[in-house]
Order: C-alpha cells, then sequence, then structure tokens
C-alpha cells in the first residue's frame, strides 16, 4: 500500500487496529493526537498494551484541535489524504467540520472511514464499547456458562471490526481506481458481533434448538476437549475431527478395544458414546508427560494444543522462527517484541520500518510536506497549536 496516505484520527483500539494494518502493509499513516499524546498512551491495567500494540509504523502529529488554527491544519492535512480513518463519537469530527460532506467537498476521491458502535438504526447513537457489543451480541453469553456470560479475553470485538473496516476501504479504493470517486465506509461492534455469532443463529434455523454456551455445548465430535497431563495442573487441548483422524489416533495412541472396535468408525457414532470413549482417553493422557503428548499428537496429525499464556508466546520457537514477533521501542526507551500483522504475502510477514511514535514528533516534517510555510510553522509551534516530543527541535 506504499502511496496510500492515510490520516487516522483515532483512539483506544478499534480505528488503531484499522490503522496499524494499513501501515504494517506500507500505507503512511499519519496518527493526528491531542496535545500531550493521545490518552491511550496513559492507560494502566489491562489498557497499557492498547498504543504499543496498534500505533507502529505510524507517524505522529500532535494538534489543537478546539482551534480555528489548529482545525486549518488537520484540513490540510486530510485534502493530501487517501483515506481517514476516524473513530470518535458519532458527530464529534462533524462538529469540528471535519465530517464526510464537508472534508470530500475539497477532496472528492477521498476514503472516509468511520468506526462506530452501531450501524445505521435505532441504536446507532448509542455509546458502545468492545464488552457492551459483546454482551449485546450474543458472545458473551456463548463464552460464558449460563447465566454467567463473560466478555471473551481479548478486544475481539473491536480488532475485528477494524479488520471489516479494512476490507471496506481496500475495496472502496479499487472502486476509486475505476470511477475516481471516494466512498463512505463504517464497520461498527455491534454488527461485527453478530456476523461472529451468525453461526450459533444459523445452528437454529438448521438444528431447531439454540445453541448452548461454550462451556455446556454439545460437541460435534467425540474427543474436542480439555485432557490433564501427568504434570499437575499442566493442560493440553486434543481434536480429533474426522473418521480418518480417529484412524491415525487410534493407531498412535493404546486405546484397548474402544480403539479397535468397528462400532467407532464413523463419527456419529463416536458421539454417541463419548462418555464410553473419553474416560480411557483421560486415563491414557494422565499417565503421559506433555512432551510426550505433543511428540505423538502433530505424528498422528491430529488437532492440539497445549495450553499456553499470552506471555508464553515471547519464547514460542515458531514466532521466533518467522518474523512472527517484531521489534519495538516503548516511549522509556525499553525494547519489547509483539506480534506482526498474521499476513504472508510471497512468503513474507510484513515488517517494522517505523518504531512507535512519540507524540507529535513527525509533525514539522508532516506540515512540511503537506506545503506549510516554515514561518508558519514556526508560528503554530509558538502558539502551541502544533506541539509534541522534539517538534521544536526539528522546526
Amino acid at each position: 500500500m506504499a502511496g496510500i496516505r492515510v490520516i487516522e484520527f483515532s483512539h483506544m483500539v478499534m480505528g488503531p487496529s484499522a490503522g496499524v494494518i494499513l501501515a504494517d502493509l506500507g500505507a503512511d499513516v499519519i496518527k493526528v493526537e491531542p496535545l500531550g499524546g493521545d490518552h491511550t498512551r496513559r492507560l494502566l491495567g489491562s489498557g497499557a498494551g492498547y498504543f504499543p500494540m496498534f500505533n507502529r509504523n505510524k507517524r505522529s502529529i500532535a494538534i489543537d484541535l478546539k482551534s480555528e488554527s489548529g482545525i486549518a491544519v488537520a484540513r490540510k492535512l486530510v485534502d493530501s489524504a487517501d483515506v481517514l480513518v476516524e473513530n470518535f463519537r458519532p458527530g464529534a469530527l462533524e462538529k469540528l467540520g471535519l465530517g464526510p460532506e464537508r472534508v470530500r467537498e475539497t477532496n472528492p476521491g477521498l476514503i472516509y472511514y468511520a468506526a462506530k458502535g452501531f450501524l445505521a438504526g435505532p441504536y446507532e447513537n448509542r455509546t458502545a464499547l468492545d464488552e457492551v457489543a459483546q454482551m449485546m451480541g450474543g458472545l458473551a453469553y456463548m463464552t460464558g456458562p449460563s447465566g454467567r456470560p463473560l466478555r471473551a479475553g481479548s478486544s475481539v470485538i473491536d480488532i475485528a471490526g477494524g479488520m471489516f473496516g479494512v476490507i471496506g476501504i481496500l475495496a472502496a479504493l479499487h472502486q476509486r481506481v475505476k470511477t475516481g470517486a471516494g466512498a463512505q465506509v463504517r464497520s461498527s461492534l455491534f454488527e461485527t458481533t453478530a456476523f461472529i455469532v451468525g453461526q450459533h443463529m444459523a445452528q437454529l434455523a438448521v438444528t431447531g434448538a439454540a445453541a448452548r454456551p461454550m462451556p455446556e455445548r454439545i460437541s460435534a465430535w467425540a474427543i474436542y476437549d480439555l485432557f490433564e497431563t501427568a504434570t499437575p495442573g499442566e493442560q493440553i487441548f486434543v481434536g480429533v475431527v474426522s473418521d480418518g483422524q480417529w484412524a491415525a489416533f487410534t493407531n498412535m495412541f493404546d486405546l484397548g478395544p474402544i480403539g479397535s472396535d468397528p462400532e467407532f468408525a464413523t463419527n456419529a457414532a463416536r458421539v454417541q458414546a463419548r462418555d464410553r470413549i473419553l474416560p480411557t482417553v483421560r486415563t491414557l493422557f494422565a499417565s503421559m508427560t506433555r512432551a510426550a503428548l505433543v511428540q505423538q499428537l502433530e505424528a498422528a496429525g491430529v488437532a492440539f494444543a497445549p495450553i499456553a499464556r499470552p506471555e508464553d508466546l515471547f519464547d514460542d520457537p515458531h514466532l521466533n522462527s518467522n518474523g512472527g514477533l517484531v521489534d519495538l521501542t516503548l516511549d522509556t526507551g525499553k525494547p519489547i517484541r509483539l506480534p506482526a500483522l498474521p499476513v504472508e504475502i510471497d512468503g513474507r510477514l510484513p515488517a517494522i520500518y517505523r518504531d512507535l511514535p512519540l507524540a507529535g514528533a513527525d509533525g514539522v516534517a508532516i506540515l512540511n510536506e503537506i506545503g506549510v510555510r516554515a514561518e508558519e510553522i514556526r508560528n503554530l509551534l509558538d502558539q502551541g497549536i502544533v506541539g509534541g516530543v522534539d517538534v521544536r527541535d526539528a522546526a
């Protein structure tokens, strides 16, 4: 996506996730921050990882958007762009004169992407969060046991919503090649959640029975479970999901009469006999080390997963062998490694070509690029309209 300029007015996760995907793919993404920097930089607890994960490969300019001069700079930036990304509350950019109709008067080829809580409809102006969408959209119900809806353990809806936004942006850019016209693209948390749980809605249509929460689901396979190993507290997930995998599994592991019984040759028969099959498998696995299980499961070609924590991924041999972790530097100077964009193109994962930006550090260079004269740049800095780390030195 080299040659595509993106102006990003966003914070938290959904908008920045769309921006980082475009940036990792080579677009010039300019993050517009308030003076002092995006407040996401200073979140604690579960929010402490938001900024470093979703803002690499971007440049930063800090602008006072409460001033007329700051708005003028922002409009000049948008006029230079191919794509605008924003995820603020409905109407926020419109009040600043940066709504889609206004900015496309001077930049008719602009792709204007808005990441929102809801698409058009009765909920459109409600405030939404990832957790709100998961609760409203049925994902939390499916994740926790009955009566205990549980948010998924990551910002999955924010991230997936940003991904759908990127899909819309790419489609609009492709359309622009043919028509020359820009487009308005929106994606949302609620509709993204509905799409994700659509398989459960379809299950009701197909079977006549509503889907049960995942901890209580009726499995489609006889072996699709967590198992204890010989080491106390150590677990491994194993899924045997075809008749061929069952044959390979029973050739690898001695299940006694169950493994050789032709009655269990079909998946349907095995599902009906889960209460006979699983105790045998559990007893066998509980006598083995995880290393031995992994070796034999991999040789059998069945699906398996040792249970890991996020911090275990720093040392994962696969991620460390293929560029799956990229090197970044926090604004404290501390080095960190984080997951790359999980897309190979011609056998390569996207790399880091810009470290995490310091707030506003690219402001002067960006103003020069969009044709702001040196004297005006000095005035913007002197008046505190544009600010950030080291910008005065750059001037």
